[in-house]
């Protein structure tokens, strides 16, 4: 991937300085691309997005990485985020208790408890949330503009390695029941984080608990960036 031009249509001085000082940023068509090595990092932002990323970055999250790093800023970004607002509000009528679905920037987050979706030590899916997932398989095919991070997530209990495992066997059964309901697999993209971008205290049960996760990022894919500043009549900066 190619460093990103931080003087290409950057049209306020304040926003490239804390751009520059604050992190080094890398400019991808998508999280798609995402590789191991950038897991957790900012993988593109628009000039429009840039003050959200540098706020996506301390959030150590990478959901809001991504979503903050896709963004398109601007009009066409606002065009956008009527297309989320829609989804997100279906969303959670699908997920009700066993999600919290938010509304972020030009995009949707969603965290799912391991608690709700697996036994202690497990990827294997309970039934119970059956159910849920294939009322979010069915939205996600209704809003086909928009691509789709399925991240996991654990606790620090074990080692390291073995929670890396963990949490891509648990992502992996998440998007395996959203394909098996015909979400087409080119939307998305599907890593383990293990233990790492905690949320909360891993020396607290409560915190681990929160830890524990499974999470989503829906972000708008090319074809809707392309159609919203065309019909803002904006220049794309991606």
């Amino acid at each position: 991937m190619k460093t990103n031009s931080f003087l290409v249509n950057i049209t306020s001085k304040v926003v490239l300085l804390v751009i520059l000082i604050s992190t080094n940023f890398y400019s991808c068509n998508s999280f798609k691309k995402l590789n191991n090595t950038q897991r957790g990092t900012i993988i593109g932002v628009g000039t429009g997005a840039a003050m959200g990323a540098v706020i996506g970055r301390k959030s150590n999250n990478p959901a809001i990485y991504a979503i903050v790093g896709s963004a398109v800023g601007g009009i066409a970004g606002t065009f956008v985020g009527k297309y989320m607002d829609k989804q997100a509000e279906k969303l959670k009528k699908d997920l009700e208790v066993v999600a919290d679905v938010e509304r972020v920037g030009e995009g949707i987050k969603i965290t799912m408890k391991s608690g709700v979706l697996f036994d202690f030590n497990s990827s294997k899916i309970n039934p119970t949330v059956n159910e849920n997932l294939i009322k979010f398989s069915e939205t996600l095919k209704q809003y086909p503009d928009t691509e789709i991070l399925v991240a996991g997530h654990t606790d620090n209990v074990g080692t390291e390695a073995y929670n890396m495992k963990l949490s891509q066997q648990r992502a992996d059964a998440v998007a395996a029941i959203l394909k098996a309901n015909n979400v087409s697999k080119s939307r998305l993209t599907v890593l383990g984080y293990g233990e790492k971008d905690a949320v909360a205290d891993n020396t607290l049960e409560s915190g681990r608990e929160q830890n524990r996760r499974v999470e989503f990022a829906i972000v708008a894919n090319d074809k809707l960036k392309k159609e919203a500043t065309k019909a803002t009549g904006e220049t794309s900066l991606k």
